[in-house]
């Protein structure tokens, strides 16, 4: 994980970053001062942000919204204070609310971002200044210590040419915490084709199959979804998942809930996401489970291998 230490500080009123990548400081520097890229790592899994606004020069500003699976946004925008090609740009970090003005009650910060070259790429320093202690303490206690982490975090896949940093890897799962797992995979074909592969019918039944032998016997789609499998004839194996739609922005996230049918227990929240690439699409899916018990015990049923099995025949179909 590039973060290598995040430090907080009650006396000098100070939160502290850092992160080392295998990029050069040119290519750092263009991720945070280009809004398209910011918006693939600064808001962490599963509060993706949109930049509205992004006037990069000083005294200009930014603003952006993050989203979170349920819908609910959160707002922020930058004033650019200081810039110093490639080296650093300093802005005033401020709570939004939905008119754009800052929001009574949150504190606003001066966060540095600095870039220095390494022996094996370049380095971060982000070092967040707070007006008082009672800032610092209820910034940490909404999650930001975390929150940053997890960000800056995403940003390896975005430095990189996305094949050079998936392409070969098949499916990854990674654990987030007890209750978040992410999945990743490369496919190679346009976000457009993805998005529908994922909604159309006709093309869920050729790929969303799982492991050699099964077949879907069910698929209803829209506002709730519906998938029944079975291996081969024996309609004793028979099995499938239902849930319904809770955000959907056309190619580019969906987020629905997912339960097995039949079972007692609360659902999962799965939020997918499509970038896309120079003609491949990393579809990223973020899934939320109930516990930490319902997590192992899905994981530990071989969902990455047959999710990887699935995912072969999608390029298969897109291909076609």
């Amino acid at each position: 994980m590039p973060v290598t230490d995040i430090t907080t500080d009650a006396e000098k009123l100070t939160m502290s970053l850092t992160a080392e990548f295998a990029a050069p400081v040119d290519r750092l520097w263009h991720a945070f001062t280009d809004p398209r890229q910011l918006e693939r790592f600064w808001g962490p899994p599963g509060w993706p942000a949109t930049f509205e606004t992004f006037d990069f020069t000083v005294g200009g500003r930014a603003s952006y919204a993050m989203m979170s699976p349920r819908g609910e946004a959160s707002r922020g925008g930058w004033e650019f204070l200081r810039i110093d090609a490639p080296a650093s740009f300093e802005v005033l970090d401020s709570f939004l609310g939905d008119d754009g003005a800052p929001l009574e009650g949150f504190p606003s910060m001066r966060m540095v971002f600095s870039f220095e070259p390494t022996d094996a790429g370049s380095r971060l320093s982000n070092v967040t200044y707070f007006d008082s202690l009672e800032a610092l303490e209820q910034t940490v206690a909404m999650g930001a210590v975390e929150g940053s982490r997890l960000a800056m975090d995403q940003l390896d896949a975005v430095l990189q040419d996305l094949r050079d940093y998936a392409q070969g890897k098949g499916t990854r799962t990674e654990i987030l915490d007890d209750q978040h797992v992410r999945i990743t995979r490369l496919i190679e074909g346009s976000r457009d084709l993805v998005w529908r592969a994922h909604h159309e019918p006709e093309l869920l039944r050729k790929w969303l199959l799982g492991p050699d032998g099964w077949q879907m016997i069910e698929c209803e789609v829209g506002d709730t979804y519906r998938y029944v499998w079975q291996q081969g004839d024996d309609e004793a194996t028979r099995f499938g998942f239902e849930g319904e739609t809770v955000l959907s922005q056309p190619q580019w996230r969906a987020v629905t809930t997912e339960k097995m049918i039949g079972m007692p227990g609360p659902s999962t929240l799965n939020d997918l996401q499509l970038y896309e690439e120079d003609g491949a699409t990393l579809l990223t899916l973020l899934i939320e489970y109930p516990d930490k018990e319902t997590r192992d015990m899905i994981l530990a049923t071989g969902m990455t291998e047959g999710m990887e099995a699935s995912y072969l025949r999608l390029e298969e179909a897109l291909a076609g």
